[in-house]
């Protein structure tokens, strides 16, 4: 009996098969798009139509039917290729997990199958100016009418709603019993009177824009409602241990890219009469940092099959540790292929000056580093709770 780790010849084969379809495209075609105002619509159309963004969804609905480990390949391939696709993280990972899992079937049927084809685009929201992404200390609201909900509140620093036509919105609504406040989700029509977006002016050059929404006693269906009223909670942290893995392989991805081109420039730029990368003060942090990122990426793969054994606490623990590394990997990747470049690596030319600032996301959003360290702190240690 083999006891030696790999990952199956499928995924073997689907990061090959994405790695190739990625490579037509590549960094110069993701910052084009940026860079005008553009959309990655045919990358995305393409990854849909080759079943790539829709692997983790059922069969049943027009999905793979593979795990959160296969989705998370092709988004660490796409990132490595160039083009880390935000929306990845959040419409097929975190929402199509979430329906997929509490959906009624009728909300399964609706929308999943655009998920997995890549037509349909679904955004999520958590996080609010004064809460952040505390689940407790959230003020959007919805409150029972005579024939649905009204969602009454704002969001913030929320990714791709100009290219949603639905939004996951976490809430609260009112225990019938206590009277307490309990998180509850919504699909919120991006269309639907009372919504409104204001598009925040950020410094990261990306083609997924970020927005603030608002929502003015926004009118819902009953059947807006994913999961019930009071599993809210379990139903929001279905969705975040996805939204870890996948952050990871595209951090992880991203530092794949990024020592890549380093090496390359440490092969093909001489001084001296020998390539810089013979030099121990160019090879080492190299070194250091694919060994780095090999351990991100087992630490990524391993909260990816705790997830799908079931194991959801084990998976946390793992997911908390995978996107902390996979930050830490990622902004120090970019930052050291720059210093390899040397002035070279501030031109427009090596598509690297570009990166330095989206890297450093990784250590900020969806889950800040610091708050990665608190979970670890608590429920790896056992150490006191610090908020």
């Amino acid at each position: 009996m083999s006891h030696a780790f790999t990952e199956s010849d499928e995924r073997i084969a689907l990061r090959h098969a994405v790695a190739a379809m990625a490579s037509r495209y590549g960094e110069s075609y993701f910052y084009e798009a940026a860079t005008t105002g553009r959309k990655t619509t045919e990358l995305w159309q393409e990854a849909g139509k080759l079943g790539y963004l829709g692997v983790a969804i059922p069969e049943a609905y027009g999905g793979g039917g593979g795990e959160i480990g296969d989705l998370a390949a092709v988004c660490e391939e796409l990132a490595a290729a160039g083009c880390p696709l935000l929306m990845m993280v959040v419409s097929p990972a975190i929402v199509g997990t979430v329906i997929a899992h509490f959906g009624t079937e009728e909300q399964k049927q609706r929308w999943l199958p655009g998920l997995a084809d890549g037509t349909a685009t679904y955004a999520f929201s958590i996080t609010e100016a004064d809460a952040g992404s505390n689940s407790h200390n959230l003020t959007t609201v919805a409150r029972r009418s005579e024939d649905g909900w009204i969602l009454k509140g704002s969001k913030t620093f929320i990714s791709g709603v100009d290219e949603a036509s639905h939004v996951l919105v976490i809430g609260r609504t009112e225990d019938a019993k206590s009277g307490k406040l309990k998180p509850a989700l919504f699909m919120v029509p991006t269309d639907v009177e009372g919504f409104s977006k204001h598009q925040i002016d950020m410094g990261i050059i990306s083609p997924e824009k970020q927005f603030t929404l608002f929502f003015d006693d926004v009118r819902l269906p009953a059947d807006a409602l994913v999961g019930s009223e009071g599993n809210g909670l379990e139903v929001l942290f279905a969705g975040l241990n996805p939204e870890r893995i996948m952050a990871a392989s595209m951090s992880t991805g991203t530092a794949r890219w990024a020592i890549n081109k380093a090496v390359a420039y440490a092969k093909d730029r001489e001084v001296w009469g020998r390539p810089i990368g013979a030099h121990q003060a160019i090879s080492h942090p190299l070194a250091k940092l694919k060994i780095e990122m090999e351990m991100t990426r087992l630490l990524t793969q391993k909260a990816a099959a705790l997830l799908a054994q079931g194991d959801l606490l084990g998976a946390g623990e793992a997911a908390n540790m995978a996107k902390y590394s996979a930050g830490e990997v990622a902004s120090e990747a970019v930052d050291q292929a720059i210093q390899t470049h040397g002035g070279n690596g501030l031109t427009n030319e090596f598509g690297l000056a570009p990166a330095l600032v989206a890297s450093r996301l990784s250590r900020i959003a969806p889950v800040s580093r610091e708050m990665a360290l608190n979970f670890v702190a608590q429920f790896s240690l056992g150490l006191p709770k610090s908020y």
